[in-house]
Order: C-alpha cells, then structure tokens, then sequence
C-alpha cells in the first residue's frame, strides 16, 4: 500500500486519528462529567450539562468555517494543523483541572483548536494527489478510516481510565494523545510541504473581510441580543435560557444571508445555491439526532437502561452506585444495607463528588462508631474499591452550592476553594460487616429508601462486592463508529447492485433515505421509553444497539451525499463559503442537540423529535423531482 499511496498520507492519517480520540473522547463522557453526582463529576442540573454541551459542539463545528479560511489565505496548512494540535492539547489539559473555570477555559481552546485543525488536514490529504488521480477516493476512504479508528479506541479509552481513576485524567489522556498527533505531524514536516499549498484567489471569492462585515459581525450583535433577550424575557428565561437564544438568534443573519445569496445569484448558479438550503435543512436536522448520542441517549443508558455486565473485564467494568438500583428489576441483588450509611444531604453530594474536607470526615466518624476512614496510600485496594476513595481538603476549601434542575428540584454541586488546591490525603470509608471489611456508600434516608423500594427480602450481595456495570460511554460510544466500518462497504456495496441492475438512487434520494432512517431511529425510542414508562423501569441494551444500527445506516446515507453535494452544486468562487454553510448547518443541529439533551428522555421528547424528522423528511419528498432535475444539471 505504501507504494501506491503518497508518503504523506500515513503520517496525516495518524495525527487525524489521535486528535479524533480525543474529540469522541470528550463527546463520549462530557455530558456525564457534567451531571454525574457519584463519581466525583461536577454536579450540574440536566439543563445547565445539555447548554454546555450543546454551545461546545456548536462552536466546534462552526469554527473550521474561519480556520479554513485562514489558513487558506495567512497561516498555510502545516502552521494552521500544528497551532490546532497545541490549542487543543491544551483544552485538554485544562479539563483535567476539576473546575468550572478550567472546564470553559479548556472547552474554548478546544474549539478554537479544532477551528484551525479541522478543514486543514482534509484540505491536505486532497492536496497529495493531482486533480483526477484515481487514488483520491481510496486515499481518503483510508484517511476516514483514522477517522473510526480513532473513534472506536476513544471509548475503549475513557472506560478504564475514568473507572480507575477519574474523569479529569481521561481528559488528560486526550491531551497526550492529540501531543502525540503533533509530534507525528512535526516529525513528517518536511515530507508534507509539497501537500501545504495555498489555492489561487477565485474572481469574485467571498473573502475573509466580507465574511467578517457581512456575516460575523451581524451574527455577533444578534447573538448579544439574544442573550440579553433570554435571560431578561420570562418566556426565553424558563425555556431556551441565555445561551440557546443569544446562539439562534445569533444564526439569523447568517441564514438570511445565504438566502440572499441564492435568490440573487448569476442565472447558471442560482438553481445549485438554492438547491442546498433544503441539503442544509436536512443536515441540521440529523447532526440534531445524531449527537443525541453524547447527550441524551447517553442520560438514558446511564439512568435507564440494563448495564449489568459480569461478564466484562474489570478494567471494563464500573461498580454500580446507588442510584442505579432506583429503576432496578427488584431480583437484582442490592447491597446490604449495613454498607449504606446515612447522613444529610451535603455530605451525600460531597461523597458523591468524591471531594470532602477535614471536618466533614470527623462528623462522619462521630456519628457512625465503627466506621473508618484510613489513608489509602499504603493500602493494597481492590481494584474495584477504587472509585470509593475520596480526597480530603482543608477546613474551609471545599464549597457546596445549591442549583435547581429543570424540574424545580434541588441539585448541590461541590467545588474547592481555591480550584487549583492541594488534597491532604485520600482516604475510603470502611466497615465491619458479617466479620468482613467493606467499603460504604454515604447516602440520605431518601437514596436508602429508593435502593430497596419494591425490593424488600430481595438477594443482596456479599460484603464487600458490587455489581458490575458496562460504562454508558461504551455503549454510546462504540456502537456508531464500529457499525461505520463494518457497514460502509455494505452501504456501498448496495447501492452499488442496484446502479447494475438499473435501479440509479440519486444523491438527493439517498439524503432523504437518510432522513427517514434517522426518524426510524428515533421511533424506536419512542418505543423504547414506552417499554421503560418514562424510566420507571430499565430497558434492554439492545435497544441503544438497534437505534445506533439504523442511524448509522442514515448517516451512510446523508452525511457524505450532504458534503458531495457541496462541492458539486457550489461555484468554484463559493465553493468555502457553501463549505461554511454545511458547517453552519451541522452546528446549529448541534446546539439543539444540546438543549434537548437538557431534557428527561422520555416518550414526549422522543415522539415529536421523531415528528420533526418526519416532516423534514416530508419536505424533502415533495422537493425530490425538483432536486433531481436541479443534480442532473449539474452532473451530480
């Protein structure tokens, strides 16, 4: 293979699959880092976790939009991929700080990282080969497979190291990877300079000044209004919130100005133009579906849905926490109840965040005789009492503060003052019971009633021993690339028989085959939480399994005829500018991908998102003659 391919493109295939570990990495576990309450995540309340995930991926997909551009006409590709690299090692870096400062700081130089990375590396690998080359094709089919790759290990990843440790030294191990990637990069400079060359200048290309007057400076003032709208407005306040509305708001101008764009263009490129913004539509409304994956279907596999799995490798296995057994099939063996220990509820949320102070520790103590609390240091821990240790700070370092959920009930969040403290020690709190030591959980009197509720005389397990969990991130995480690899040549192939025995699917019949799946997709979980009644009882994996089946199939269908269809219908002197547009596209789904993920996952939710698919995919069938007659102009 070596010989048929370029040099350069292994060396980008690996610095795109380490940065890619790192993206589906973060997107895998962010959501529970945000929300999670008993494995030392920050505690925030569903609708607080949904915004920022969603303005992070927003702003993710936005920013190759600029990076593009400026790599096009200032910094080259090279230049542009390594400061990518660097910004977002760093982001990563930052992560690794439990913090909500580090968290924002590390999330903007991430994006801003993925602004200059992104556009680039693919630029660059089209770059190694002349216009016409028979091996483009095969040449990205492999780049994109770094792509899956990547991907696939990044959940593989997160398991062990959050479940050995913590979320933070996961982040961490993004950051060196995406080192890694840059290394490989600086290590190949040179043999990749014959593939960093700017393009010429297109007469009439939208340049970087006008994107800025005409676009970004319209979108910026819009944004601060909507903003100011949805934290003042009573309606905005208690639905969109600040960030939803100033960023939708924000995207009015640019929207408009695209419209503008096709109703006033030459006569030979008006019908392209305009063909797109229905290609925009649908895109937006599946990249909304699709990263409900890191969102909300990653809530419903942690909270709803069956994850014992005894059978996994420890490294593979988290232990379950108390609140897993609140949805519970009663046969489930619970733990004794001599290993929950009740006391209020700041110290349950500071057990939870794993994150205790000295006087926390001692009040404990004295209110449960027989209960210890020793330095784990020199201990020789099971490996799966592990996520029990806690870290102690000084008097005075550890905060509490008290947020509101969507549904007006009360979330406490834990924090240490200053972030960037030093622990005294850490230390697990342990037991005699029935003449063995065992770790115990810290809960309230309500989490103790929850666990056995309706499971009364039930099995429990022995002293000491837990039930064994498959990670949420493993299931979210792992389904969709892996279903990628093995079903891509499927797709292909399928299409493929059917061009031989005469049966042509368009580009624009092939979008909307991928609307459809992506609402067949969400009907099962319409199903699905109908089984669960809204989370009253624990669905099947399968479930999760069948749904990232079929929208990995729609995206098959959708993503890459989207991005076609780009190139193929944009004039040469727009073609960045409609580049952006798919951007634009792909960033706006994911901002509501991000508000819905502030949602409970239930039926409701699920039902008129699947109605919202439909009528997208409505909209596309009453276009399709249209949009056939507009590629076949084209040739596309």
């Amino acid at each position: 293979m070596a010989n048929k391919h370029p040099k350069g493109l292994y060396p980008l295939f690996f610095t795109e699959m380490w940065e890619r570990l790192g993206f589906y990495l973060l997107l895998g576990i962010l959501i529970l880092y945000l929300t999670d309450q008993e494995r030392g995540g920050l505690g925030l309340t569903a609708g607080q976790a949904g915004d920022i995930y969603g303005t992070y991926l927003a702003f993710v997909y936005f920013t190759p939009f600029l990076g593009g551009m400026i790599a096009d006409r200032l910094l080259g590709f090279r230049r542009s991929i390594l400061i990518g690299g660097i910004l977002m090692a760093l982001g990563y870096f930052c992560l690794g700080v439990r913090s909500l400062h580090t968290l924002y700081i590390g999330l903007v130089l991430i994006c801003a990282g993925n602004g200059f990375f992104k556009p680039n590396i693919s630029t660059m690998v089209g770059n190694l080969y002349e216009a016409g080359d028979p091996r483009r094709d095969a040449g990205f089919n492999i780049f994109y497979m770094g792509i899956n790759i990547g991907a696939s290990i990044s959940a593989l990843l997160a398991t062990p190291i959050r479940n050995f440790w913590n979320f933070n030294y996961a982040f961490i191990a993004a950051g060196v990877g995406l080192l890694v990637g840059v290394g490989v990069l600086l290590f190949h400079w040179r043999a990749l300079a014959g593939a960093d060359v700017p393009s010429e200048p297109k007469p009439g290309e939208v340049g970087l000044k006008k994107v800025a007057l005409v676009i970004l400076v319209p979108a910026l003032v819009f944004g601060i209004i909507g903003y100011y709208l949805g934290n003042n407005v009573d309606f905005l306040k208690h639905t969109l919130k600040g960030l939803t509305s100033g960023f939708l708001l924000g995207v009015v101008p640019i929207i408009a100005y695209f419209v503008f764009l096709a109703r006033t263009a030459e006569p030979d490129e008006k019908p392209g133009l305009t063909a797109l913004l229905p290609v925009f539509l649908a895109g937006a409304m599946f990249f909304m579906v699709l990263h409900l994956g890191g969102g909300l279907l990653t809530i419903l596999a942690k909270e709803d849905t069956k994850r014992e799995a005894e059978w996994l490798p420890s490294v593979y296995a988290q232990i379950a926490m108390p609140s897993y057994y609140f949805n519970a099939d009663p046969g489930l063996p619970r733990p004794l109840e001599e290993t929950m220990v009740t006391v209020d509820s700041g110290t349950e949320a500071l057990f939870g965040a794993k994150i205790l102070d000295e006087p926390s520790v001692q009040k404990v103590l004295r209110e449960n005789p027989g209960l210890k609390a020793p330095d784990t240091k020199s201990m020789d821990l099971p490996t799966y009492w592990r996520p029990l240790r806690c870290k102690v700070f000084r008097k005075g370092q550890v905060k509490i503060e008290k947020e509101t959920d969507a549904h007006g009930h009360p979330v406490l969040s834990v924090r240490t003052e200053p972030e960037t403290a030093a622990p005294l020690r850490k230390v697990i709190f342990l037991k005699e019971v029935k003449g063995r030591k065992s770790p115990v959980f810290l809960v309230t009197k309500e989490t103790f009633k929850k666990v056995y509720a309706n499971a009364a005389g039930g099995p429990r397990l022995p002293p000491g021993k837990f039930l064994k969990l498959a990670n949420p991130e493993l299931i979210t995480g792992l389904f969709n690339p892996v279903f990628v690899v093995l079903l891509t040549p499927l797709v292909v192939g399928f299409f493929g028989w059917l061009l031989k025995k005469g049966k042509f699917v368009s580009t624009a019949r092939k979008i909307f085959i991928g609307m459809v799946l992506s609402a067949l997709a969400i009907g099962l979980m319409v199903i699905a939480t109908m089984v669960s009644r809204n989370g009253a009882v624990k669905i099947s994996v399968w479930w999760l399994a069948f749904y990232f089946l079929v929208i990995t199939i729609g995206e098959l269908c959708l993503s890459p005829m989207g991005l076609s269809l780009v190139t193929k219908l944009s004039p040469a002197r727009y073609a960045g500018l409609m580049m952006g547009g798919w951007f634009l596209a792909t960033s706006v789904g994911s901002k509501l991908s991000g508000f819905i993920s502030g949602m409970a996952p239930t039926t409701g939710v699920f039902f008129w998102l699947m109605i919202a698919a439909l009528g997208v995919a409505g909209f596309l069938l009453v276009l399709l003659p249209w949009l056939e007659r507009t590629l076949q102009k084209y040739g596309a």
